[in-house]
């Protein structure tokens, strides 16, 4: 009998070994590295160590598994050959089941076993592991680590003959570690909804990506409802077309846009005049900021960065301007429209009482499949609002 209990020892004592085995090996696969990283920084060597086994896993890996296999073989044979020997000749005197002690002893034993395998062996330690998986990896780091090296010659054995039959299958292994944009939004969309991430940290982030795929020309003010000022224009002219159309800035012309001077700065007038100098907008003119209209906003933004300017003209292919950008505009597409203490901004898209949607033809395509949960429209890349979108579809300018 004390020997029973020593062999029922002994396979309890391997469970709890192999849910350990479990436990390290799911913590190091899942932990963030990341958070690693930090914990490393604050002097915590087991997170050190846990990042170098991460970067090289096949090794700990391989350590992991051997363990589990022998542990679920000595199991086996413990429970199988010698508990169950003593169960059955325990119930063998019963009446009725003498006959079948031996199978139903065999029976008893493995599936009380694997219960237990299963629950504390694996569902218990994985379900903690995945719950403090970085502290957890930093705490078994330096132990298994320790075991990979005491298994090198095992697991050297095992990794080539791994090897060997990935070759001989013609299969290659070959893991790409880099992430992708895609990722990075799943991550963000995650966060947000545990809490972790406010969610107007997410939309912020979401135009931030969006930015980087779309030109100047998807966010310009068209040459059309570009306010300027004629450099011939008599004072009174300037003054009425300044109360009338309020900006901080002016591009000024002679007497075409196509023929831009320079930029004007409200300011730099109002200083002048304050100064008593009579009005002369050519001195304080501001050179131009040119840029493409299909130059990709991020790399506009370091244009302006580089320039100090604060507004853009957007010239096309044939050197003519096609339109006005400016850093609040840029802002804007990230954070949302930011309207002046007296301007009414109208909402783009409206729904209407009988189901149907108004929407402003100048959305960009963008903002427009963002509000309707649509990921792609035909023709992509030849428009940029909702209006070139019409007219690509239809062929022609609609009529009513």
């Amino acid at each position: 009998m004390p020997e029973t209990i020593f062999e029922i020892a002994l396979v309890l004592l391997l469970i709890v070994l192999n849910g350990l085995f479990a436990m390290s090996e799911l913590a190091l696969v899942s932990a963030r590295p990341i958070r690693l990283q930090q914990m490393a920084q604050q002097g915590n060597r087991g997170a050190v160590v846990a990042l170098e086994l991460a970067d090289s896993p096949n090794r700990f890996l391989s350590t992991v598994q051997v363990g589990i296999t022998l542990i679920g073989i000595l199991a086996g044979a413990f429970g199988g050959a010698n508990i169950a020997g003593e169960l059955a000749n325990l119930m063998a005197s019963w009446p009725g089941i003498g006959r079948y002690a031996n199978s139903i002893s065999l029976a008893i034993v493995v599936g009380a076993i694997t219960f237990l395998s299963v629950v504390v062996g694996e569902l218990v330690p994985k379900r903690i592991a995945l719950g403090n998986a970085e502290q957890i990896a930093a705490l078994v780091a330096r132990p298994m680590g320790a075991l990979a090296r005491l298994a090198t010659p095992v697991v050297n054995l095992l990794g080539g003959a791994t090897d060997l039959t990935l070759r001989l299958l013609g299969i290659r292994t070959v893991t790409d570690e880099s992430v992708n944009e895609e990722e990075i939004r799943t991550m963000i969309s995650q966060g947000a909804k545990v809490g972790a991430i406010d969610e107007a940290e997410k939309e912020m982030v979401d135009s931030i990506f969006r930015l980087g795929d779309r030109p100047l020309e998807a966010m310009m003010t068209p040459r059309l409802e570009i306010v300027w000022l004629d450099i011939h224009a008599s004072e009174a002219e300037l003054h009425e077309l300044m109360r009338s159309t309020p900006h901080g800035r002016y591009p000024v012309c002679d007497g075409d846009l196509d023929r831009l001077l320079g930029i004007l700065q409200v300011k730099d007038l109002l200083t002048a005049s304050l100064a008593g100098q009579p009005l002369d907008i050519r001195a304080v003119l501001q050179e131009p900021l040119l840029v493409p209209e299909s130059l990709p906003v991020l790399k506009a933004l370091e244009r302006f960065k580089q320039s100090g300017q604060h507004m853009a003209l957007l010239f096309d292919e044939y050197g003519g301007i096609e339109g006005l950008v400016t850093l609040i505009n840029i802002l804007e597409a990230i954070v949302g429209d930011i309207p002046t203490e007296t301007e009414v901004i109208d909402p783009p898209i409206v729904q209407r009482q009988d189901g149907t949607w108004l929407v402003d033809g100048l959305i960009s395509s963008d903002d427009f499949k963002e509000a309707f949960n649509i990921r792609h429209l035909p023709g992509e890349g030849k428009y940029q609002t909702l209006a070139g979108y019409v007219l690509f579809m239809i062929g022609d300018i609609p009529t009513t």
